[in-house]
């Protein structure tokens, strides 16, 4: 008679858990890397077993429509991360000062990230159609344009919008984060700076800025994941029109596969895409050590 296998006690309060991640992250994770070395079409499912190694990697790499969807994800990212931080900054900077009704104050701050990209995504397609927009009707009442202004049409203008929107979705995530930087500034140094005659900029320069540096890189790192993989408001506001010169990685990859069903190519996409996220979250978790060892909260 087989005798019961026994689990040690830790492993079984855990194996429910590791059984449920395994199911949803372990098993889809594998598959689709695996499906990414194959020509598995959704329109074919035998085609998962076709096994081509490398090609769908290669294509990519000769693929100058891919190398435009990734350039324009990194210049996304590399504009929204930056306007974002300098308008949280100012942002935050404001209210510290604010010595009355403050929370009030940071409540507000925290609505916009509270909204749904795809309603973002909703509410400034409207905001800047060309027709019955906010933003046209705006400009025209104040005499400024004559004619609607194709924002959501011309490619240079729609990339515009899109970082409109992300700025205005995300910048109080960065506000938030700085804000929290500010209240844990020590007292000391900013009065000795006070008593030294250092100006304000002085103060902030080497004093202020050092200390909430960690709190903006950790901005910076939380942000480039969610703008390397940018899709809802993209989606929603232009489809990567007109003619894909809004196309990010994301939208590409969407369409890729399940537009045109060629999945293995677009799971290949996905994974360049993961390396690109990789990246960026590395650059600023080393920049938040470096940053942290300045102020002396490292080891």
């Amino acid at each position: 008679m087989m005798r019961r296998l026994k689990l040690p006690p830790w492993l079984s309060l855990l194996l429910p858990a590791l059984i449920i991640l395994a199911a949803v992250v372990l098993v889809p994770l594998v598959l689709s890397f695996y499906s990414s070395f194959t020509a598995y079409r959704l329109t074919r499912p035998e085609s998962i077993f076709t096994w081509i190694g490398l090609r769908n990697y290669v294509r990519l790499f000769g693929d100058a429509g891919f190398w435009w969807a990734f350039g324009r994800t990194v210049f996304l990212l590399t504009v929204a991360l930056n306007v974002e931080m300098l308008l949280g900054l100012g942002l935050a900077l404001l209210v510290n000062k604010v010595t009355w009704g403050q929370r009030g104050l940071r409540t507000i701050m925290m609505f916009p990230m509270m909204f749904s990209p795809i309603l973002v995504g909703f509410q400034f397609k409207f905001i800047f159609n060309d027709n019955i927009g906010l933003m046209n009707n705006a400009l025209q009442s104040l005499g400024l344009t004559e004619a609607a202004i194709p924002w959501l049409v011309d490619g240079k203008l729609a990339m515009f919008a899109i970082i409109f929107a992300e700025v205005w979705m995300s910048t109080s995530v960065f506000a938030i984060l700085i804000l929290a930087g500010l209240f844990a500034v020590p007292r000391d140094p900013l009065e000795a700076a006070k008593v030294d005659g250092c100006t304000s900029w002085q103060t902030f320069r080497h004093i202020t800025l050092p200390f909430i540096m960690p709190f903006i890189n950790i901005a910076l790192a939380i942000r480039s994941l969610d703008v390397a993989r940018a899709y809802d408001i993209v989606k929603i506001m232009t489809n990567g029109g007109p003619a894909h010169r809004t196309e990010l990685i994301w939208t590409m990859l969407a369409r890729t596969g399940y537009v045109d069903a060629k999945m293995g190519l677009a799971n290949a996409m996905g994974y360049i895409s993961i390396a690109l996220a990789i990246f960026f979250t590395i650059f600023f978790f080393r920049k938040l050590s470096a940053s942290r060892q300045v102020v002396g909260m490292g080891d």
